[in-house]
């Protein structure tokens, strides 16, 4: 078996126009993946320099493969099954900036660099006030990330044409709105003055962005097949799924420089992140939300297995198709796409993902994911969604804990004082008081729920009917 690098396979040149805070799977599965399709399918002509954000990273374990690798993607894709490898050869090299600080600086030096991109978790962008201008490196990383840029404003004294597109891919709502609001407040701690301002603003754009792709990471239990079908020892395989998403909330300005599309990758340009973001809340976590309870009281343990199963699959349908998706406000065509690449989603045939792992905090989860659906179909409709009601009613009884009927214990995972205070409802035995005292709890949804007209009679109804008859027949009833 030959190792993976610059001498056993042959890796293209492509000059550094692109800077990338993280050197996760997640990112090399994505935006990595990406630049070397845009490389291969419509001439990008770029490659990418990895800064690791922390002091302890996967830079050397890089270098070691010369940034070669393999992305294994897995799934399904217009109902056909895919599991595919290609090597990523966009990665140029990768930098330790708290051993390699000038390094690290230099990279501002570099004329041709246009892009930043960065997945540094939800905890990344955050602003420290104790980072100093002079550290070597700041420790944040919007801290490094001003660093940059101010050298790259004193190297090229203010030129407009030097000003770099900035790309933040951490799982926060409008992360480029928060990113700009911090290099603005290191700006001013650190004194960089009004013309470093001016230039940050007119000539940087830093874009809010989603991005859609479940990585698990390296493929432990399959790493000796893939090497052995690769004849290659890569210790940075990284699995993903076949479904990718990233939307980014910029001009077509920037869309031409990015050219995404021409190498046939989902990818938008929008004028607003916000109905996007709405989108994959509502038609992908919402649907899992409730989803998970009602197929674990029906004995059924994987989301694949419920979205097969003759009535599990009917009340999944309902929930999406139904009555969330008639909350939103996107064009339908493109709701019902988004609803479908979903389904081929949670019917990954090689990912066996547990509806128990989705049920974590499942009260604050409906909370943000199905209650504004439930109240703008109210809205609209003059009628509450019965599948929707039905997942609360579902979480409600799954808190209650116990055995279910197969023997397997259920054991609600969320905050203790919610757990506590639900069990201590259900140890009433009197159904209307356990769901009206849920529905008051303002802590959880930060009004009295028990005022959405008819809301409590439903979700009385329902816990007495799952009690009474058993989750798989209540589903049965309301279709």
């Amino acid at each position: 078996m030959k190792e993976l690098n610059k001498e056993t396979v042959t890796k293209p040149f492509f000059p550094e126009r692109i800077i990338q805070f993280g050197e996760g799977n997640f990112l090399r599965a994505f935006a990595d993946w990406m630049i070397h399709e845009m490389n291969e399918k419509a001439d990008f002509n770029s490659s990418v320099v990895v800064v690791q954000p922390i002091a302890q990273g996967m830079a050397d374990m890089l270098n070691k493969q010369d940034c070669l690798y393999h992305v294994n993607l897995q799934g399904l894709e217009k109902g056909e099954k895919v599991n595919s490898l290609t090597l990523v050869s966009s990665i140029s090299r990768a930098l330790n900036p708290y051993s390699e600080f000038d390094s690290f600086m230099k990279l501002a030096e570099q004329p041709e660099m246009r892009f930043v991109i960065s997945n540094t978790t939800e905890a990344g962008i955050v602003f420290d006030p104790a980072c100093k201008p002079d550290d070597k490196p700041a420790a944040s990383y919007p801290g490094k990330l001003t660093q940059l840029l101010y050298h790259r404003f004193r190297t090229f004294n203010g030129d407009k044409s030097k000003g770099l597109i900035i790309f933040p891919c951490e799982l926060i709502f409008l992360n480029g709105h928060k990113l700009k609001e911090t290099i603005y407040q290191y700006i001013e701690l650190w004194a960089l003055g009004e013309d470093f301002k001016a230039w940050f603003t007119d000539a940087c754009g830093v874009y809010a962005t989603l991005v859609d792709r479940i990585v698990p990471g390296f493929p432990r239990k399959e790493i000796d097949g893939i090497k052995a079908k690769l004849d290659y020892n890569d210790n940075l395989v990284v699995q993903a799924e076949v479904f990718h998403l990233w939307v980014i909330e910029a001009p077509a300005s920037v869309a031409k420089e990015f050219p995404a599309d021409k190498a046939g990758l989902n990818v938008l340009f929008v004028p607003s992140e916000e109905p996007y973001h709405e989108r994959k809340v509502t038609l992908l976590n919402g649907p899992h939300t409730v989803l998970s309870p009602v197929s674990f009281l029906s004995g059924v343990d994987i989301v694949r297995d419920a979205c097969q199963h003759e009535v599990l699959g009917k009340f999944i349908h309902k929930v999406m198709f139904d009555e969330l998706l008639e909350t939103l406000d996107l064009p339908k065509e493109e709701l019902v796409k988004f609803a479908n690449d979903v389904l081929e989603r949670f019917n990954n045939p090689f990912v066996d993902h547990s509806v128990v792992s989705i049920m974590l905090n499942s009260f604050p989860k409906y909370e943000t994911r199905d209650l504004p659906g439930l109240k703008i179909y109210l809205k609209r409709t003059g009628k509450l969604p019965e599948a929707l009601v039905l997942g609360l009613a579902a979480i409600i009884t799954y808190y209650k804990g116990g055995v279910r009927k197969d023997g397997v214990k259920i054991e609600p995972n969320d905050a203790p004082e919610i757990i506590e205070m639900v069990q201590g409802l259900w140890a009433s035995g009197d159904f209307r008081k356990v769901a009206e005292g849920v529905l008051r709890a303002t802590s959880i949804w930060g009004e009295d729920l028990n005022n959405l007209s008819g809301l409590t009679d439903m979700v009385t109804g329902y816990l007495k009917a799952i009690d009474e008859k058993g989750m798989i027949d209540v589903v049965k009833e309301i279709l």
